[in-house]
Protein backbone atom coordinates (compact mmCIF):
# COMPACT_ATOMS: atom_id res chain seq x y z
CA UNK A 1 0.00 0.00 0.00
CA UNK A 2 1.62 3.53 -1.00
CA UNK A 3 1.81 6.13 1.26
CA UNK A 4 -1.08 8.62 0.83
CA UNK A 5 0.95 12.39 1.19
CA UNK A 6 -2.11 14.61 0.79
CA UNK A 7 -5.70 13.80 0.09
CA UNK A 8 -9.04 16.10 -0.96
CA UNK A 9 -12.42 16.44 -2.37
CA UNK A 10 -13.35 18.93 -5.19
CA UNK A 11 -16.42 20.92 -3.66
CA UNK A 12 -16.87 23.31 -6.40
CA UNK A 13 -15.50 24.68 -10.11
CA UNK A 14 -15.13 28.34 -10.98
CA UNK A 15 -16.61 29.98 -14.23
CA UNK A 16 -13.29 29.84 -15.83
CA UNK A 17 -11.81 26.54 -15.20
CA UNK A 18 -12.33 25.59 -18.70
CA UNK A 19 -10.24 27.44 -20.09
CA UNK A 20 -7.49 26.62 -17.76
CA UNK A 21 -7.89 22.88 -18.19
CA UNK A 22 -8.25 23.16 -21.95
CA UNK A 23 -4.51 24.36 -21.35
CA UNK A 24 -3.44 21.74 -19.63
CA UNK A 25 -3.42 23.94 -16.53
CA UNK A 26 -5.40 22.78 -12.92
CA UNK A 27 -5.33 24.86 -10.03
CA UNK A 28 -6.68 24.32 -6.68
CA UNK A 29 -7.64 26.03 -3.95
CA UNK A 30 -8.68 25.89 -0.77
CA UNK A 31 -12.49 27.08 0.04
CA UNK A 32 -11.20 30.05 1.27
CA UNK A 33 -9.83 31.05 -1.75
CA UNK A 34 -10.17 35.03 -2.35
CA UNK A 35 -12.83 35.78 -4.88
CA UNK A 36 -10.68 37.02 -7.47
CA UNK A 37 -8.87 33.72 -7.44
CA UNK A 38 -12.34 31.53 -7.50
CA UNK A 39 -13.08 32.31 -10.97
CA UNK A 40 -10.75 30.17 -12.39
CA UNK A 41 -9.66 27.89 -9.57
CA UNK A 42 -11.09 24.46 -8.48
CA UNK A 43 -12.27 24.73 -5.04
CA UNK A 44 -11.48 21.77 -2.65
CA UNK A 45 -11.50 20.44 0.88
CA UNK A 46 -7.82 21.98 2.11
CA UNK A 47 -6.96 19.33 4.02
CA UNK A 48 -3.12 18.69 6.45
CA UNK A 49 -0.11 18.19 3.79
CA UNK A 50 1.50 14.60 5.27
CA UNK A 51 4.49 14.97 3.87
CA UNK A 52 6.20 16.71 1.32
CA UNK A 53 5.38 15.99 -2.95
CA UNK A 54 8.48 15.03 -4.70
CA UNK A 55 9.05 14.65 -8.34
CA UNK A 56 8.46 10.20 -8.97
CA UNK A 57 5.61 10.60 -6.76
CA UNK A 58 2.15 10.02 -7.90
CA UNK A 59 -1.48 12.05 -8.45
CA UNK A 60 -4.37 10.01 -8.69
CA UNK A 61 -7.77 12.12 -9.79
CA UNK A 62 -10.15 9.80 -9.29
CA UNK A 63 -9.28 6.51 -11.56
CA UNK A 64 -6.69 8.24 -13.34
CA UNK A 65 -2.82 8.33 -12.05
CA UNK A 66 0.20 10.41 -13.11
CA UNK A 67 3.55 10.26 -12.16
CA UNK A 68 5.07 13.74 -10.99
CA UNK A 69 8.17 15.08 -13.12
CA UNK A 70 8.81 18.38 -10.59
CA UNK A 71 7.93 20.06 -8.46
CA UNK A 72 8.41 23.82 -7.78
CA UNK A 73 10.73 25.33 -4.35
CA UNK A 74 7.27 27.06 -3.26
CA UNK A 75 4.73 24.39 -4.41
CA UNK A 76 4.79 22.37 -0.82
CA UNK A 77 4.43 25.22 0.73
CA UNK A 78 1.47 27.02 -1.21
CA UNK A 79 -0.36 23.23 -0.50
CA UNK A 80 0.37 23.29 3.08
CA UNK A 81 -0.77 26.69 4.07
CA UNK A 82 -3.11 27.82 1.60
CA UNK A 83 -4.56 24.38 -0.31
CA UNK A 84 -3.25 26.03 -3.08
CA UNK A 85 -1.35 23.81 -6.03
CA UNK A 86 -1.16 24.27 -9.70
CA UNK A 87 -0.78 20.78 -12.24
CA UNK A 88 0.76 21.40 -15.36
CA UNK A 89 0.25 18.60 -18.15
CA UNK A 90 3.14 20.15 -19.76
CA UNK A 91 6.11 17.86 -19.49
CA UNK A 92 8.64 19.98 -17.69
CA UNK A 93 10.94 18.45 -16.27
CA UNK A 94 11.99 21.70 -14.26
CA UNK A 95 9.44 23.37 -13.04
CA UNK A 96 8.14 27.17 -15.25
CA UNK A 97 6.83 28.62 -11.81
CA UNK A 98 8.07 27.81 -8.09
CA UNK A 99 4.72 26.58 -7.81
CA UNK A 100 4.35 24.21 -10.52
CA UNK A 101 3.82 20.36 -9.95
CA UNK A 102 4.50 19.36 -13.74
CA UNK A 103 3.36 16.19 -15.25
CA UNK A 104 3.42 14.16 -18.80
CA UNK A 105 1.27 16.15 -21.39
CA UNK A 106 -1.46 14.49 -21.85
CA UNK A 107 -3.76 14.86 -24.90
CA UNK A 108 -6.89 14.50 -22.85
CA UNK A 109 -7.29 16.05 -19.18
CA UNK A 110 -9.38 14.15 -16.44
CA UNK A 111 -12.71 15.34 -15.44
CA UNK A 112 -12.91 17.38 -12.55
CA UNK A 113 -16.45 17.87 -11.01
CA UNK A 114 -17.69 18.20 -7.77
CA UNK A 115 -17.00 14.79 -5.94
CA UNK A 116 -13.69 14.32 -7.65
CA UNK A 117 -11.11 12.63 -5.54
CA UNK A 118 -7.49 13.67 -5.67
CA UNK A 119 -4.63 12.26 -4.12
CA UNK A 120 -0.57 12.49 -3.72
CA UNK A 121 0.69 9.00 -3.12
CA UNK A 122 4.29 8.74 -2.81
CA UNK A 123 6.50 7.03 -5.72
CA UNK A 124 8.38 3.77 -5.51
Amino acid sequence: MKTVKYETTVVKLGPLVQDFIDSGILVFFGMDAPEELAEFTILHEHTPLRSEIVAGDVIQIDEDSYTILCVGEVANANLSNLGHFVIKFNGNTEPEMPGDISLAEQSELPEIKPGTVVKFVAGK
